[in-house]
């Protein structure tokens, strides 16, 4: 059945598609702002290649949107003249932004626009698109200048209670990481604490305890309950985080569909921004709710009151878990928020999508369905012994919420009228809200029993 289902599909997508699927500015200088981002020594951190992922690719959206004007701008401020060439404003806008924040690759970024600008014609359109996507880039590089995400903070646990996190080896001596990355400006949820998560299980609960006892025995270092594909995606997602998964998932969709340039723009523009504020969110929610990490909280089993529970002084995660709180996965928030504006644009159907990186060449992962990349990220985290699977659940019920609201919200187009136009803004957020915590006091009311990925509740 599932062949017959795949080829069925693989027949309907040749009928539909167009000739020949491509690549086009927009896809090619993704591509080039993740070519960019790996390039850099230390690496970009998820979070702020998150916030210049969504710079970069407003940047593009904006240039050619203000030529095409498929859409309801982000600024609206820019104007084109009539004939610009939407190319080359995507173009330029890309490699502006990329050479305003990273100047040491300059000399590449130069060279990759000018083959970029080689295929269009020369003459006034082409001229006019590059002054679009100039104009672009300094707005959104000037909209951002202030923005929150400098200079950094750090947190210091001011209690040692059982259940409060700690600081671990991973750890600067400064404290907890990103500390400011909550008060970051969002790009198109309201505030930070929109769609902050409710409470973790008590410590007490069945449902904690089953969570604790999952980690502990296939997220410690020499884990003999660990097969060896939740190893391999353990360390591919501890390598290949959000920005570096959905990017590639998307361009693999828009060039196998044949997508147009507009709505490529479109679509990488929502994604980075549903990113980037869910990791804005999901930093909130880790420093106003500061849960342990699994390996403070197994050490410490012994003492947390919980009578199904037992410690191991001597557990080590297979992968280092990073210097800030546990509840809820940042990797979830980020990549559920990724999903939830690609499925809404894409679908939930079938695709084909292949993952890799250089730095695990034995490892290629392949997928049909977008769940199944957020299944992985899943058991990723928890396999890989650094977070426990309700901060999975909670992440990616943040997650969703963030990407569906960035997608019901912005760049739509014009004629488009539903009901959230013709409400007020503040009432829907306020009802999305409601809904959120009604659907998390099932979930986390419902103490379940047993450990594994598929006993997450929708989350709306």
């Amino acid at each position: 059945m599932k062949i017959a289902n795949a080829v069925a599909g693989a027949l309907v997508a040749m009928l539909l598609a167009p000739p020949v699927s491509r690549a086009d500015a927009v896809t090619d200088w993704n591509e080039i702002m993740l070519t960019t981002f790996g390039s850099q020594t230390p690496p970009v951190n998820p979070f702020a290649a998150g916030r210049f992922a969504a710079i970069t690719q407003l940047a593009v959206f904006e240039a050619v949107n203000t030529i095409e004007g498929d859409y309801k701008p982000y600024l609206s401020t820019l104007t084109a003249i009539a004939g610009a060439s939407p190319e080359a404003a995507a173009v330029a806008a890309a490699h502006d932004v990329l050479v305003h924040y990273f100047p040491a690759n300059t000399a590449q970024l130069d060279a990759a626009r000018d083959a970029s600008l080689a295929a269009i014609l020369d003459g006034p359109a082409k001229e006019d698109g590059v002054a679009v996507g100039a104009a672009a880039a300094a707005a959104l590089i000037d909209l951002r200048s202030s923005d929150g995400s400098s200079p950094a903070r750090f947190h210091v646990p001011a209690s040692s209670d059982p259940g409060v996190w700690q600081l671990t080896p991973g750890c600067p001596a400064a404290g907890g990481i990103l500390f400011h990355w909550q008060d970051v400006t969002p790009f198109g949820v309201q505030t930070s604490d929109q769609f902050r998560s409710p409470p973790p299980p008590p410590l007490t609960s069945a449902r904690y305890a089953a969570d604790f006892n999952e980690v502990k025995a296939v997220g410690g270092q020499n884990s003999t309950r660990r097969p060896q594909g939740r190893a391999d995606v353990a360390q591919f997602y501890n390598l290949v985080l959000a920005v570096g998964v959905w990017n590639p998932a998307a361009r693999q969709i828009a060039i196998a569909r044949g997508s147009s340039l507009a709505t490529n723009a479109r679509t990488f523009a929502l994604l980075n921004m549903a990113i980037s504020d869910a990791l804005v969110t999901v930093m909130e929610t880790k420093y106003h709710r500061p849960v342990w990490r699994p390996e403070t909280a197994i050490r410490a089993g012994d003492s947390d009151g919980n009578r199904w529970t037992s410690g191991d002084p001597a557990f080590v995660p297979f992968i280092v878990a990073p210097c800030f709180p546990s509840y809820g996965s940042a990797h979830a928030s980020a990549s559920y928020a990724g999903r939830a504006v690609l499925e809404k644009i894409y679908g939930a159907g079938t695709h084909f999508i292949e993952l890799s990186t250089p730095a695990l060449p034995n490892v290629a992962l392949q997928y049909t369905r977008l769940e199944q990349i957020t299944d992985d990220i899943d058991d990723a985290r928890v396999y890989g012994g650094i977070h426990f699977r309700f901060d999975q659940e909670a992440g990616a019920c943040q997650g969703t919420q963030v990407g569906k609201y960035i997608a019901a919200h912005h760049l739509r187009r014009p004629h488009r009228h539903t009901r959230e136009d013709r409400w007020d803004r503040e009432a829907i957020a306020w009802l999305h809200t409601v809904r959120s915590w009604l659907t998390r006091w099932d979930v986390w009311t419902n103490d379940r029993g047993g450990f594994g990925r598929h006993r997450r509740s929708s989350c709306g």
